[in-house]
């Protein structure tokens, strides 16, 4: 049976950070080697970075960052949990025999030692001062674990990123819309000033241009650039072809400015022209030049995702709440398909670039999909997360491939669309059942 560890989540994260990004692979438990300590500490030779986790009433241990053998000096740092926060004390180089292994004459001057056979830990004073622990004789323990430390995000993940990417591109420069119905499928992005709309088209050409682009001007904080409706139709590379897809940015939503209603309804409908200027006072009327009396399937939008900042779902005035729901009762209403775009998940706490490689597995983002399911009533399965470029000056591919990810799930919801759509609507005849 596969062996378990007793770190919770928070703390494997926390020392993931301190520890500068790696991941932590279970060796073995002292409790199944009958706290022998020659066993541990043949399993711990030749292994590289090692960590070695001790509980008891307090979560204490030593993170060894070089490969060692048994008389080989070694850099030692200790560590201790208060709750969820972490305290570090690095007490040199020495041998990792008299760390925990065997009991040692100068066990006393190395500050610091681990007796197995009685699960105890012994630390001097100053040490116990510096980790913020309670300054008692010995530390009692119920188990001891050692790990091996790897780089969470190293060549082998980074080259897996870079071909999956390379997988996502074909996908997308080949793809075609449900039976060619349209030529470009429509995307349209709404969501809360400063959310991140522009930023993703910004972040989905610059990946297929090779490098950082800002065509869409953008805003900050709640601060929004965006007062034209604009469709933004991207090429493959500098003069390359156009994409069979158009992203549509919009002015953001707010509870009182913003958007108007019924301009997004026309928007949905195909009725408003590239570059319409928006008046939060009043929707558009048929007859404004940017008005379109007799709007084709292509003039349509094809999917919506409203795009909300990560950081901020939880503080989403009830205003902005009930205004989304009801846009979202009218995209319903209309059988248009919807997702959510969860944008700067990359800023959340907790969470950094290595995580971005398996995002949707990390404990703070599930939370947030769960945040935005229960606030708003998407369903978990259409709320996307990707990290756009926004200060960055080169392409990630990492940060790539969520965003195409993002792109690619868009294009299919809008299959779904335009599958759904009855006949009478598309000019087609229905497909053979035969």
């Amino acid at each position: 049976m596969a062996m378990t560890t007793s770190l919770t989540w928070m703390q494997e994260k926390k020392l993931q950070i301190c520890l500068g990004g790696k991941k932590f692979s279970l060796l073995c438990k002292a409790s199944e080697r009958q706290f022998s300590s020659s066993n541990l500490f043949e399993i711990c030779c030749n292994q590289g970075p090692i960590l070695i986790v001790i509980y008891g009433e307090h979560v204490i241990g030593a993170y060894v960052s070089e490969n060692y053998q048994r008389e080989t000096p070694v850099s030692i740092l200790l560590f201790a949990f208060q709750e969820t926060e972490v305290s570090a004390c690095n007490i040199g180089s020495h041998n990792p025999v008299k760390l925990f292994g065997e009991i040692v004459s100068d066990s006393k001057n190395l500050g610091f030692f681990i007796n197995l056979w009685e699960q105890k830990v012994t630390m001097n004073l100053k040490i116990k001062k510096k980790l913020n622990l309670p300054e008692c004789n010995n530390i009692s323990f119920q188990e001891c674990e050692v790990f091996r430390c790897e780089d969470l995000l190293d060549t082998r993940k980074i080259q897996g990123a870079t071909v999956l990417l390379e997988s996502l591109l074909s996908d997308l420069r080949t793809y075609k819309p449900y039976r060619e119905l349209v030529h470009q499928t429509r995307i349209l992005l709404l969501g809360p000033t400063g959310a991140g709309k522009s930023s993703f088209f910004n972040s989905v050409k610059s990946v297929f241009q090779g490098y950082v682009t800002h065509q869409a001007l953008v805003g900050s904080g709640t601060t929004g650039i965006t007062e034209q409706y604009r469709t933004y139709s991207i090429k493959d590379g500098k003069g390359g072809k156009s994409l069979p897809f158009i992203l549509c940015d919009t002015m953001g939503l707010d509870e009182e400015e913003g958007m108007c209603m019924g301009d997004i309804l026309h928007i949905l409908k195909g009725h408003i022209s590239d570059r319409y200027q928006f008046n939060f006072m009043k929707p558009i009327t048929p007859g404004h030049g940017n008005w379109n009396d007799f709007p084709l399937l292509q003039d349509r939008i094809h999917c919506v995702a409203i795009v909300l900042d990560a950081n901020s779902v939880e503080y989403l005035s009830s205003e902005m709440v009930a205004k989304i729901k009801r846009i979202r009762r009218e995209m319903i209403k209309c059988g248009m398909a919807h997702v959510v775009l969860l944008t700067n998940v990359d800023s959340m706490a907790l969470i950094r670039k290595e995580d971005l490689i398996d995002i949707y597995r990390c404990m703070p983002v599930k939370l947030k999909l769960e945040t935005v399911h229960g606030k708003l009533g998407f369903a978990l399965s259409d709320i996307l997360v990707v990290s756009n470029y926004t200060s960055e000056w080169t392409l990630d591919p990492v940060k790539d491939v969520l965003i195409l990810s993002a792109l690619r799930q868009m294009l299919w919801a809008a299959d779904d669309f335009l599958e759904d759509l009855p006949p009478e609507e598309t000019d087609l005849p229905p497909l053979s059942t035969s």
